[in-house]
């Protein structure tokens, strides 16, 4: 579930709400990019303890050539632009997919006040049409998320739960064998949907518009499903995820041999001598925003910021 910090924050004094919570792991900025910081301090150090004490002065001399080289040119990488569009375009598509997960609360109270008859079979009636949109929602949450799968491996666990039927079982059977690519979560809502055709034939429904009031609440609870299957199917362009790759890695494997200290540069860099401070900045907040990306593009995996 996502990190709520919201009544933390709720009233802003002093020199500003937001620094408490620098201090959370869970959930923080820390907790992604702690082992890439790491072996980028190790390739940095590896490089300076080489270019001090293994190299002569001709090898000093190209190993500073290098280092100019790739300064100069690391400015070409647009990362800023590259990185800022893709994790908006994450962003975006995250709060989406949340507000596209379907509840069953808007039917459920379409049914009990238009569904009537205190009798069992009423009550039945009632109970079956809310199994089955709850079996649909549940089927659409074993397609895309892994914590859901982990709940429900098969259909046999449906059943121990009191989702499922034996005889429904059968039957989601035989359409995944002769149908195995296809989600067959739309089946329910086709029987819940039969049985409110039924209860109108029986009097239970009074009038032809609550019939329609709740099939269109099904049909919309059965699109929403379907889209849910649409965000996990169609993904951003693998070709742009490459690209945002590409460029931050690409840029800080540039700015290791770029930002080393060199005694040509000792004039301006002597602060770098022993940590690269600006440098570790830069890092940990180009990659922070690419693992912002990373953890939020699924949000129905087990990340902390998931659904």
């Amino acid at each position: 579930m996502t990190v709520t910090y919201t009544a933390e924050v709720a009233t802003c004094r002093g020199f500003g709400c937001f620094l408490k919570l620098l201090r959370r792991w869970r959930g923080s900025i820390y907790k992604l990019v702690w082992l890439d910081l790491l072996a980028f301090l190790f390739l940095y150090y590896l490089l300076s303890i080489v270019y001090r004490f293994a190299l002569n002065e001709n090898q000093k001399q190209i190993f500073e050539g290098v280092a100019k080289y790739c300064y100069s040119y690391s400015d070409l990488i647009p990362l800023s632009f590259v990185l800022g569009f893709y994790v908006s375009i994450v962003m975006t598509r995250w709060w989406n997919q949340y507000t596209s997960i379907p509840w069953p609360d808007p039917i459920a109270v379409f049914v009990s006040s238009n569904i009537h008859g205190q009798d069992e079979r009423g009550r039945v009636m009632r109970r079956t049409i809310m199994r089955y949109v709850c079996l649909c929602l549940t089927m659409v949450l074993i397609n895309v998320s892994p914590r859901v799968k982990k709940r429900f491996p098969d259909l046999t666990h449906l059943v121990d739960a009191g989702l499922l039927n034996d005889n429904e079982k059968t039957i989601i059977e035989s359409m995944n064998k002769d149908f195995p690519r296809h989600s067959k979560h739309w089946l329910p809502i086709v029987w819940a949907a039969s049985i409110i055709t039924r209860a109108r034939k029986e009097g239970r429904i009074r009038d032809d518009f609550a019939v329609k009031t709740i099939i269109d609440e099904l049909n919309k609870f059965r699109g929403q499903c379907g889209l849910l299957i649409s965000y996990d199917t169609i993904s951003v362009p693998l070709v742009y995820t490459q690209v945002v790759t590409l460029a931050v890695y690409s840029f800080f494997l540039c700015s290791v041999m770029g930002q080393q200290w060199t005694e040509d540069k000792q004039a301006f860099q002597k602060i770098d001598i022993y940590f690269p401070v600006f440098t570790t900045l830069q890092f940990f907040f180009y990659m922070g925003w690419l693992k912002v990306a990373e953890s939020l593009i699924n949000p129905f995996g087990e990340d902390d910021d998931d659904f």
